[in-house]
């Protein structure tokens, strides 16, 4: 085979697999939100089950061990969430890179700022007088951390704000 033949053979096989090029917008859409879905209500879960097991009958410890079983939760289910929209590649859309990295970089920041939280309140002693204290600094701060992450909702992609308008369980 000459080296013409072979790369029009290599072009051809290219352009009929995709070679190249990510998923189209909707595809891409819809593989995010199948990875966000079950975060999102994986974390509103493990908030209700903190908030039921820590009534005011709760002493320091069980308190300290549910907002670390609930921190750690959180951050083990925004990593599972990354994963997910990380194996969705980078869509095929103007600026695709740097919005599949704006999303993967945004829930590893969550993912985080869980994480330093868990590591905070686990460090506490339960046992110290200034212990709620601690925890509500720690919380502040998760809320801090949280509210610096950068945001995904403002995307620069009209085909991609489109196809998340058509994904209503996504929205």
């Amino acid at each position: 085979m000459s080296m013409r033949k072979a790369f029009v053979a290599s072009a051809m096989v290219c352009v009929l697999s995709g070679c190249g090029s990510g998923p189209n917008a909707q595809e891409w859409a819809d593989d995010v939100c199948t990875s966000l879905k079950p975060w999102a209500g994986e974390i509103s879960d493990l908030t209700e089950e903190a908030n039921g097991a820590m009534g005011p009958q709760s002493s320091p410890e069980e308190a300290q061990k549910e907002l670390v079983t609930l921190l750690s939760g959180a951050a083990e289910a925004t990593e599972t969430a990354r994963e997910g929209v990380e194996k969705a590649g980078v869509p095929d859309v103007d600026s695709g890179e740097a919005i599949a990295d704006r999303f993967t970089s945004s829930l590893a920041e969550t993912r985080d700022a869980y994480s330093d939280a868990r590591d905070g309140i686990e460090s506490l002693d339960a046992s110290e007088d200034s212990f709620y204290d601690d925890v509500s600094q720690i919380m502040t701060q998760l809320d801090k951390d949280y509210q610096n992450v950068p945001q995904v909702a403002s995307l620069n992609s009209d085909e991609l704000r489109d196809a998340f308008a058509q994904l209503p369980d996504c929205t």
